[in-house]
């Protein structure tokens, strides 16, 4: 099976309150897009790499990325991220892919086993979702921010990415989210399941595997970093 990893580095990431975009923070010296690429380029079961890029960054993202065998091609980006992942699978062409994985540039921690995970389960699920459990209760408010339902913790899960999918069934679902005019889906899981095109299966990820949002998540990757080298 031929799988082609899809990296999403099209965001502002303002929230980090860096003055560049979050991709491009440098972490030990190199880019969390940088690692991102690293993840996938070398694990054996990745054929090729299409990376979408905010359109400013796009000369920056080619010079990151020029060192890389598996990267195909850059892209640019959309105004919402799934716009950028609608771009990113429109620039595939279905005779040289038979699965995508979708992956956040911001998840520098993505690992080989958690690849694994999500092109082991795509053998028998046409879509997974990487999660995590959930330590905390989450509740669910209404417009005025009144508790208005509980769920239960046992069956509520965090998402990660990448998200797996078969090429066919990701390329379907972001069509009809077009034609729909839908455009505010924040994973793509979620508009598989939006047009009930197949089931999603949850396979395991893995604390580590942080998204970079605010500035504490920097302090936390420096952390991570350091785990992950001191336990080599």
């Amino acid at each position: 099976m031929k799988n082609c990893a899809i990296i999403l580095a099209s965001g502002t990431g303002t929230r980090t309150g860096l003055d560049i975009p979050k991709q491009f923070y440098k972490l030990r010296g190199k880019t969390l897009l940088e690692y991102s690429i690293e993840a996938f380029e070398n694990h054996k079961a990745i054929s090729s790499i299409i990376i979408v890029s905010n359109p400013d960054y796009t000369e920056l993202v080619k010079e990151i990325s020029f060192k890389f065998l598996k990267v195909r091609a850059v892209i640019n980006g959309g105004k919402t991220r799934q716009q950028s992942a609608y771009n990113g699978i429109s620039a595939l062409r279905g005779k040289w892919v038979d699965n995508v994985l979708i992956h956040d540039a911001s998840r520098p921690f993505v690992s080989s086993k958690i690849i694994d995970n999500c092109i082991n389960a795509l053998e028998k699920y046409p879509a997974v979702n990487i999660a995590v459990p959930v330590s905390d209760t989450i509740i669910e408010t209404d417009e005025n921010n009144m508790i208005k339902n509980v769920p239960l913790r046992a069956s509520i899960k965090r998402c990660q990415t990448p998200q797996g999918f078969r090429y066919s069934v990701i390329k379907e679902a972001h069509e009809l989210a077009q034609n729909e005019n839908y455009n505010i889906a924040t994973d793509d899981c979620s508009l598989v399941l939006r047009y009930d095109l197949a089931p999603v299966f949850a396979a395991e990820g893995d604390e580590k595997n942080i998204k970079i949002t605010y500035p504490s998540d920097i302090i936390l990757a420096e952390q991570i970093y350091s785990l992950n080298n001191n336990a080599k």
